[in-house]
């Protein structure tokens, strides 16, 4: 739990960074880009992470759809050699969610629920992040489904073209 708490305080900082418009291309850590997917590195610990923006998002309360205000909505691989975390599944859906509720993950025909913390929702454990990893290699699409503390149901659809080439990329450069 406590490395998934770190991986959300890195995951706000980049959320903070992605926000303006300069830091997609004057980072100094963000090191590749594979179709839909980027790939960032940190050093002092080094940290290797993918990251992608979703493709669409359906906003509905009550069944209809409505208007919201969302932060940053991102869904994150994250591996940390010198705390031995090695593909750490994670996402913010830019709200805080429903407490008591959990995430839904659907890539293709395999679902995974997520436990969720604010803003953040992570697979229950690493064995869980590699089923996650390995579906999204064989996969097209990633829809993740969550409630937040609103009444509003998200529904975000990411593109997982480029994710295994960025996650071989990130692999690489933090030594697995």
């Amino acid at each position: 739990m406590v490395n998934r708490l770190v991986s959300s305080f890195i995951g706000v900082m980049l959320a903070s960074a992605l926000s303006t418009g300069a830091f997609a291309q004057d980072s100094t850590n963000r090191v590749d880009a594979k179709t839909d997917w980027s790939v960032f590195v940190e050093s002092n610990p080094t940290e290797c992470w993918v990251v992608s923006a979703p493709k669409s998002s359906k906003n509905t309360r009550n069944g209809k759809t409505v208007a919201v205000n969302r932060g940053d909505i991102l869904f994150f691989v994250t591996s940390r050699p010198a705390t031995n975390v090695k593909g750490e599944v994670s996402f913010t859906g830019g709200y805080p969610f429903k407490e008591g509720t959990t995430v839904n993950l659907k890539i293709g025909s395999a679902s995974y629920e997520m436990f969720v913390d604010g803003d953040w929702a992570w697979p229950a454990s690493e064995a869980e992040d590699a089923k996650v990893t390995t579906s999204m290699q064989r996969g097209a699409t990633a829809v993740v489904t969550g409630s937040s503390s609103r009444g509003t149901k998200t529904e975000d659809t990411f593109s997982l073209l480029g994710f295994t080439a960025a996650l071989d990329e990130a692999r690489k450069r933090c030594g697995e």
